[in-house]
């Protein structure tokens, strides 16, 4: 049985600089000729070690997604997307492979809710040493109602969301469905902060390996319910065929802006 907390050194902590609360702060991943411990660069993608490993008994990387420094996942071009989760999901599971960890995160945060501190888009990819994110995975987290499905690529709404209300779940399938994984993954933050029918600037896109399987967890992110905080206790939405198909209407119906162009 691995741990169940992690720690965060506070020491550290403090140091963090946070470009997403402080706008005048100069941005660390555009001085591109200061960056350090540099560990694979493919275009403007550039994966290194973390400057502040705030987590103990971890080592953390971060993944800066491109040299523009106000650009999104959410637009992105399929070029670009798919170049960066191939990346991502390559150098995940070559951390994994070390066999140096009980298990490696991958994960990403956008906004001021998302619980992140630098605005520049990045990942981070932190290999856990003694801590199993996968005892407390299931496979009710990824089952929910299909929006659409290619290539063995599967795009869903959650109905057993787990940390509750509205969760949106991509499963990978094969490497040969990379294409529609991400431009789904896209879609899904596009749909966030875009088209969400609550007023929503904030997100978390989590992978997870289960089963053997690849899934992506795409989680609008607002002040967490006290239900849960206090009690563990996710709340599940009695509209979620709604947002399915408010989905589906607007990127996948005949004569919609479709994602797919074959």
């Amino acid at each position: 049985m691995s741990n169940t907390h992690l720690f965060f050194n506070t020491g550290i902590g403090v140091k963090k600089p946070n470009s997403i609360r402080n706008k005048e702060q100069i941005c660390p991943f555009c001085q591109r000729d200061q960056l350090t411990d540099i560990i694979a660069v493919e275009d403007s993608i550039i994966l290194l070690k973390n400057k502040f490993p705030v987590l103990e008994n971890a080592h953390q990387t971060v993944l800066i997604e491109t040299d523009e420094c106000d650009g999104e996942l959410s637009t992105y071009s399929e070029e670009h997307l798919i170049k960066l989760i191939t990346f991502g999901l390559n150098h995940w599971q070559e951390m994994e492979k070390t066999g140096d960890f009980e298990s490696v995160i991958f994960f990403k945060n956008h906004g001021p809710f998302s619980g992140g501190s630098i605005a520049h888009p990045h990942m981070q990819i932190v290999g856990l040493k003694d801590i199993n994110y996968q005892e407390k995975v299931e496979d009710r987290d990824f089952a929910g109602l299909v929006i659409d499905e290619k290539d063995g690529a599967v795009f869903s709404i959650s109905t057993l969301p787990r940390v509750g209300f509205y969760e949106l779940n991509v499963k990978l399938g094969s490497m040969n469905a990379i294409t529609a994984f991400a431009k789904y993954i896209q879609l899904a933050a596009r749909y966030i902060l875009n088209d969400f029918p609550f007023s929503c600037n904030s997100y978390n896109l989590f992978f997870y390996r289960h089963k053997g399987e690849v899934y992506t967890k795409i989680v609008p992110r607002y002040v967490t319910t006290p239900i849960f905080i206090g009690y563990f206790i996710p709340q599940v939405p009695n509209n979620i065929a709604w947002m399915r198909d408010d989905i589906s209407q607007r990127y996948f119906s005949t004569g919609s802006n479709e994602i797919f162009n074959d």
